[in-house]
């Protein structure tokens, strides 16, 4: 009785911190302004732009990641930071915005942080 008790906490544990995790704020920072509001999906949220932040207010697991925040560059321009429960460090943020780059003739204002 006590094991299944157990079992039964340790399930509503995992499945708790999981939705709490997923549940910080998105955000990436961008190099420009985008010319008008923006909303679109990626990395299963929806991300709302607005001068030179776009935020995913109700993120998921999978939101946080190198391919959202390629989505998110490939869409708006190359940006500055990418956080979640931390920051994404500066070699997959180089990664992120390769593409970006690459379209804007290699020309970019990625700022040093």
């Amino acid at each position: 009785m006590k094991l299944q008790f157990l079992a039964a906490c340790a399930a509503l544990a995992t499945l708790t911190a999981g939705s709490a995790m997923a549940g910080e704020a998105v955000t990436a920072k961008l190099s420009a302004p985008v010319a008008e509001k923006v909303k679109f999906i990626a990395g299963g949220a929806m991300f709302n732009c607005e001068a030179d932040t776009c935020v995913a207010a109700a993120p998921t697991s999978q939101t946080f990641a190198t391919s959202t925040c390629k989505t998110i560059a490939d869409k708006v321009g190359v940006i500055t930071s990418f956080e979640g429960r931390k920051a994404l460090d500066e070699a997959r943020l180089a990664d992120c915005n390769a593409k970006a780059i690459a379209k804007a003739g290699g020309e970019t204002t990625l700022a040093k942080q």
